[in-house]
């Protein structure tokens, strides 16, 4: 079971909408997007799917994308990250005892994959899940991620309930903790802050 394919063609949909953006956009990556970071992680970080002109456009998990801002400014605050900007896949950062996968690894229309879609990309998270070492921190961006997470895990849904700052207990001595995608949206509306977002980071640093 491979943890990713870059010539991962499987959902007709999604090909379909990456062919039509390699023609708008020929210089984007437009391809499944590589997980990034440490190979054998303390912390693992599940996203929902490449941004069009973030992971979409340099090929690196919320890299050049607004939900990255956050994100990697926190990662470099708590010591997973050698630099506070994510602009572009060859900008020298590096990852430390992290990792950050999505639940889908091609770009969606409109950000929004299908039920369909998760599931045929599902064996991808699955295989990473299934290669973390005793005592990881399994972090889920947002609803979908979480769901997807547990799909790959074979739990229940309704035994793992989504909440930002739920901390679930898994096999293994591994833990889920869920938060609020960092996105655009979440950030700007204040429904995520930055004192909530680093509040996340300071259980990661605790149950490590």
């Amino acid at each position: 079971m491979s943890h990713f394919d870059p010539d991962c063609r499987q959902c007709p949909r999604l090909d379909k909408f990456l062919k039509a953006v390699r023609k708008d956009y020929p210089d984007y990556h437009a391809k499944p997007v590589a997980p990034f970071g440490d190979l054998h992680p303390k912390l693992l970080i599940v996203g929902l799917a490449p941004g069009m002109h973030g992971a979409n456009a340099t090929g690196r998990p919320f890299t050049g994308d607004y939900a990255g801002i956050l994100l990697y400014e926190t990662l470099h605050r708590f010591g997973f990250a050698n630099k506070l900007v994510s602009e572009h896949k060859n900008d020298g950062l590096l990852l430390k005892k992290c990792r950050i996968t999505n639940a889908v690894k091609c770009l969606p229309p409109e950000n929004k994959p299908t039920g369909d879609e998760i599931s045929t990309c599902n064996h991808y998270l699955k295989a990473e899940l299934s290669a973390l070492d005793p005592g990881t921190v399994i972090l889920a961006l947002g609803t979908i991620a979480h769901k997807a997470t547990l799909m790959a895990l074979d739990l229940k849904q309704k035994s793992y309930p989504f909440g930002h700052g739920h901390l679930h207990e898994l096999t293994g001595g591994r833990w889920l903790l869920d938060s609020y995608h960092c996105s655009r949206y979440n950030t700007q509306t204040r429904r995520l802050t930055e004192k909530m977002f680093h509040e996340i980071f300071n259980k990661v640093v605790e149950l490590l």
